[in-house]
């Protein structure tokens, strides 16, 4: 990529300036709705992972506090949340060194996205700075297809690879997802021997969560008002997971990128 490398502090800024971290466009009322429905184990909030702590609400704030950086007074109930862009960067530099030892190992990996419309160009990025370090990056289960309840009623999706990056597709759209089960038939076809199982995962929603529930070792990126990947995080079901809003303009994330590869050794 040809951009400047940031600091630490020149990242900072940026990420706040761009309001991918510090005070996010991302309401308070819906992130604390989310926790209260995770709390409550239901299907949609947990992202495909089998949660081995009972994580009541006051637990999963906590956890959100702690990891992502939200207002810890629990009487700010509505506007916008934060998150700390010093945690984000944090997780950044543990990601990176993890994608480093991927390069250096030549690993087989997985890219997924369920933010195609804001984190795709992140995945771009890190799948060509894999591949031309000698990595496999796998493309099973394309166009694996499934019904998903919408407004307008039952709609067929399926799964469209972007390069090497897996997305959910249907109508000529991108959409967003936070279904595991476009990951689950991803799985479930390499389980067949149709595939390499993979080393590592870099994904966020439940194409995260359900390849940390199987076992592989992964990278994740979630927002504030996401706390299930936080939550497997914190019970080594995900290796890695950088908080920031995850729906910003596509461009905003390329200083962020460059920083990841850089201290990745991905690019010089």
């Amino acid at each position: 990529m040809d951009e400047p490398v940031p600091t630490r502090d020149e990242l900072r800024e940026h990420l706040v300036r761009t309001l991918i971290a510090g005070p996010v466009a991302t309401p308070r009322q819906g992130n604390l709705l989310h926790y209260r429905r995770m709390a409550a184990r239901k299907p949609y909030y947990l992202f495909g992972l089998e949660l081995e702590n009972d994580w009541t609400f006051d637990e999963i704030f906590a956890l959100m506090v702690k990891k992502c950086g939200i207002d810890p007074d629990p009487s700010h109930l509505y506007g916008d949340d934060t998150i700390d862009p010093d945690l984000t960067i944090d997780a950044l530099e543990a990601m990176a060194g993890r994608l480093g030892e991927a390069a250096e190992r030549r690993e087989t990996v997985l890219l997924a996205t369920g933010h195609p419309a804001g984190l795709l160009p992140v995945y771009l990025a890190v799948g060509r700075a894999l591949r031309a370090r000698g990595c496999r990056v796998l493309t099973p289960a394309a166009g694996w297809a499934y019904g998903v309840e919408t407004p307008r009623g039952v709609e067929r999706r399926h799964i469209r690879y972007i390069e090497s990056v897996a997305a959910l597709s249907g109508g000529g759209s991108l959409h967003h997802t936070h279904d595991p089960d476009p990951m689950r038939a991803i799985l479930r076809e390499l389980s067949g021997g149709r595939g390499p199982w993979p080393d590592l995962a870099i994904a966020d929603h439940g194409w995260a969560g359900a390849a940390g529930q199987e076992g592989i070792d992964t990278l994740g990126f979630a927002d504030c008002n996401d706390p299930a990947l936080f939550a497997g995080e914190a019970e080594g079901k995900i290796r890695t997971v950088v908080p920031l809003d995850d729906n910003v303009l596509p461009h905003h994330y390329t200083p962020l990128t460059v920083y990841l590869l850089t201290h990745s050794d991905l690019i010089d």
